[in-house]
């Protein structure tokens, strides 16, 4: 089969397309043909082997996908061959054929596409489980959105909304701001309009929530712009460090903690995966029944195919999507 490999961690440049084996699924696992492979961000951490779960080398990025299986491991029922899923593989999807879990996949609805299909899990599922079982968001709450232009910003606000938040969104330039808009946005703010280092972005936010500051904050960049959100949190407010895509970890002061009562919420999709395989599942079925009804549209801004991954995963390392890349992987 057709992978794109990683040989040794490096720069996506080192990224080479190549015949490799085709792999055979173990037991309670399926192989999958690939039709399309979502992005993010954590491949490009793979590449580098900075990521929290890197594979062993040799390996092939790409942890989520839409496709058909075609081969069954020891233990997992009949019926699921031929069925049309969504699968969190871990790494693999790009590839003609990757390998899953049987409990990481969910039958896709028909109506929906191979690149909509492959662009929920992660990103849609981050925002999901972070903002209901973590945060449990309220309706009427103010929620604040960093990074909200790129594919896992996007779904934060587009499912706080769904929740009934009012969502301030934080994103650069105006067509990541009409993005943002478009998925329910009530107000967006641009960062590189306030110098991060004054009080300025924390004193507009508050004045535009009565004084009270942001009820939560979904945070996947980090860096100088997570600490002067942090600035802007109301009393008793959940902040959520979902990623450093700035490049850094923001260093919390804990007596800023204590005198707002300010809760730290550590989340990462992919502890579910081994600890709450169940809660994955649920969410996963919710957001695909959700897709295919119209109550949320996942927003795909790049489909390339699989010879141009390398070019589809510098789109997410320059910022240049807004919204979801994707990787066409069947013709």
């Amino acid at each position: 089969m057709r992978a794109v490999r990683v040989e040794e961690h490096g720069e996506i440049d080192g990224l080479s397309l190549c015949s490799v084996a085709t792999p055979e699924p173990g037991p309670g696992t399926v192989r999958i043909r690939v039709a399309a492979c979502g992005l993010n961000f954590a491949d490009l951490l793979m590449v580098k082997g900075t990521y929290q779960q890197t594979p062993l080398l040799p390996f092939s990025p790409g942890s989520e996908v839409c496709g058909t299986i075609d081969a069954l491991g020891d233990g997992v029922a009949e019926r699921w061959r031929g069925a049309r899923v969504v699968a969190y593989c871990g790494h693999g999807g790009l590839a003609e054929f990757a390998l899953a879990r049987i409990d990481a996949c969910a039958l896709a609805q028909d109506g929906l596409s191979d690149e909509a299909a492959a662009a929920l899990p992660i990103a849609y599922g981050s925002s999901e489980l972070a903002l209901a079982r973590r945060a449990k968001l309220q309706a009427g709450e103010t929620l604040l959105v960093a990074g909200a232009g790129g594919g896992v910003g996007l779904t934060a606000v587009e499912i706080g909304h769904l929740m009934g938040a009012r969502v301030i969104a934080i994103a650069r330039g105006e067509a990541k701001a009409e993005a943002a808009r478009a998925v329910g946005a009530d107000t967006v703010l641009d960062p590189d309009d306030f110098d991060l280092e004054t009080p300025a972005l924390r004193d507009l936010i508050r004045e535009m929530t009565g004084g009270r500051g942001a009820d939560v904050i979904y945070d996947p960049v980090g860096g100088q712009l997570g600490t002067a959100l942090m600035r802007a949190t109301a009393f008793e407010a959940r902040y959520m460090p979902i990623g450093f895509a700035s490049g850094e970890v923001l260093p919390l002061k804990a007596n800023h903690l204590l005198v707002k009562n300010i809760d730290v919420i550590g989340f990462w999709w992919g502890a579910y995966f081994d600890h709450a395989p169940d809660a994955m599942a649920e969410s996963l079925g919710r957001l695909l029944e959700w897709a295919a009804t119209g109550r949320i549209v996942p927003h795909v801004s790049d489909i390339l195919p699989l010879d141009r991954a390398t070019e589809a995963l510098r789109l997410i390392k320059d910022r240049c999507a807004t919204g979801k890349v994707v990787v066409r992987v069947a013709d």
